[in-house]
């Protein structure tokens, strides 16, 4: 069936109703017990990574009680995801900065630009995001009401350079951007950039007067000085920012000031977060990208970015991390006696225990499903429906590939875990050598697995630095199928089958350095989900997908 694309506008305000009708209530009756047991027995400690899984450059703002945190998305549609949570551990995806067909072109890009890093702010009544959409337009900002939308359309700043853009307000109401750039000024060392500041004129949605550079950052060779943030805090300003690229160099870096303007000093204490110092065997990488928020209760934390490792690899990419910080003459100090990220037994924030609903690991495809469920389609902002029609995702076979980078039949969910389990039921009776529908275990189209079923067989596919092979096959008959992709730390299983109980393993243990960082595999996460496929060529066939089902089967790693 081809629907219009305001069918798919319609498709999507049901499923906003629909889902949090359906959510609402599946969830008042199934986990109201252990909700009272939580409530009554808070623990006192946390762990680490807060938001797990593809959650990179995070920032974060408090409204009264309310906190709101958003991480990059890269390709992925919807775009900027939004999340809530009362007491900084517990979070929930909300909605979506970019949720509507029109606002940025995703279709065509790298897997690895698209929404870069961005920024969270609540001023006056009003929530601002701003980004870079690299290689899509640029920077911009979308303002909301109320964060779970809707978002207005972009406010292009066409005269920004530079990524991860800022926001800030002085005392006197006016706004002023802050951005980082990379051309336009005399380097002194290889991959410099500079830290600039000009006044954002809201009503006339662009920059205004002066621009000033604050800083090349702390080092004398500081590499991509970026991720800046500025706040005044007891009467002085504090610009934060981050350097040494977004690797194992990556680091946390603070300036201070008595003016607005500057000059801005180096803190003795510099870097004031780093793992870099740490070696490359400790289990958390990369860390930096930092944003501060203080509790209404007068406790200051941060939230950034890091990398877990296991067996030298990271399959889950930049996560989310939470760190206490205390203020020591103007400097911030990360998880003071530790001076680094803290994975678990750390005291929790001083704030009112609030677990958020789980949501269940099986989609039953029972109803309209919006991308709030946790569906996502790289790259491709026209696929806003999931195709639910009577109790199943029927996903149209698409020309492209996943290989292509525009108009796939791909649809993922974040993986969070280490461990995992995900299995899917299809029905798909192909009718050409050329078609193909299943599983998929994305990175980019140069790093991904699919398991796949054609008209005959069953396949095994693997891409790895952009080379595909078939890596094991075997032969099939039956329209219906089981598909299961099972991840064990490093190691990936693969299994096919016509009942969940007579599972068949299809070829041998594969490494999952595939989806892990390369030259290829940047920036973005990876996702488990849907993908069909007609091979490049025109087709009106579709596969049905009954449910899907991911199970997390994490064990204590650290």
């Amino acid at each position: 069936m081809i629907f219009k694309k305001s069918d798919f506008k319609a498709r999507v305000l049901i499923a906003a109703r629909t889902v949090i009708i359906g959510a609402v209530c599946f969830l008042a009756s199934n986990n109201a017990l252990m909700a009272q047991t939580v409530a009554k027995n808070p623990p006192a400690t946390f762990k680490n990574p807060v938001l797990t899984g593809f959650n990179p450059d995070p920032s974060i703002c408090r409204v009264g009680a309310d906190y709101y945190m958003v991480t990059s998305s890269f390709t992925w549609y919807p775009g900027i995801p939004v999340y809530h949570s009362r007491d900084l551990v517990n979070w929930e995806l909300i909605g979506h900065g970019i949720d509507r067909m029109g606002m940025v072109k995703l279709g065509g890009l790298s897997d690895n630009d698209g929404i870069w890093a961005v920024t969270i702010r609540y001023h006056d009544g009003t929530y601002y995001l701003i980004t870079n959409c690299s290689h899509g337009g640029g920077n911009f900002y979308i303002t909301a009401k109320d964060p779970r939308g809707p978002w207005s359309d972009p406010v292009w700043l066409k005269s920004a350079d530079g990524v991860d853009p800022s926001l800030f307000w002085d005392r006197d109401g006016r706004c002023y951007y802050i951005g980082n750039q990379w051309e336009g000024f005399k380097k002194s060392w290889t991959h410099q950039t500079a830290i600039w500041m000009q006044q954002l004129d809201l009503k006339k949605g662009k920059l205004v007067g002066k621009r000033k550079i604050l800083t090349y950052g702390f080092a004398s060779n500081a590499a991509y000085t970026e991720a800046p943030h500025l706040y005044r805090i007891n009467g002085k300003y504090l610009l934060m920012t981050a350097e040494g690229g977004t690797d194992e160099h990556h680091a946390v870096t603070v300036f201070h000031s008595d003016s607005l303007w500057g000059p801005y000093e180096a803190d003795l204490t510099n870097p004031v977060l780093s793992h870099r110092q740490m070696g490359s065997k400790y289990p958390v990488q990369a860390v930096g990208h930092a944003d501060l928020v203080q509790t209404q209760r007068g406790d200051w934390f941060a939230v950034c970015l890091g990398k877990r490792m296991i067996g030298g690899v990271d399959p889950l990419s930049r996560e989310t991390f939470l760190c206490k910080v205390d203020f020591e003459n103007g400097t911030p100090i990360f998880n003071p006696g530790f001076g680094r990220v803290r994975m678990e037994d750390q005291p929790r924030p001083d704030l009112p225990w609030t677990p958020v609903p789980m949501a269940t690991g099986k989609d039953d495809f029972d109803g309209p499903e919006n991308a709030d469920a946790g569906w996502y389609a790289p790259g491709n902002e026209e696929m806003i429906g999931r195709f639910i029609q009577a109790g199943a995702c029927r996903l149209p076979l698409a020309g492209p590939t996943a290989d292509s980078l525009k108009g796939r039949s791909l649809f993922l969910k974040k993986v969070k875990d280490f461990c995992f389990t995900a299995t899917t039921r299809m029905n798909f009776a192909v009718g050409n050598a050329y078609g193909q529908a299943g599983m998929i275990l994305y990175r980019t189209a140069d790093g991904y697995f699919s398991l796949v079923k054609t008209k005959d067989s069953v396949l095994v596919i693997k891409k790895d630095r952009g080379i595909k092979s078939v890596i094991a096959k075997a032969a099939y008959n039956y329209d219906e199928i089981l598909l299961r992709v099972t991840a064990n730390k490093t190691e990936l299983r693969f299994s096919y089958g016509r009942t969940v109980d007579h599972m068949n393993t299809l070829g041998k243990i594969q490494s999952i350095t595939p989806i892990t960082d390369n030259t290829f595999n940047r920036f973005n996460g990876p996702g488990i989900g849907i993908y069909a496929s007609s091979g490049g060529y025109p087709s009106t066939e579709s596969a049905r997908f009954d449910w899907f089902d991911y199970e997390s089967n994490d064990e204590k790693l650290y």
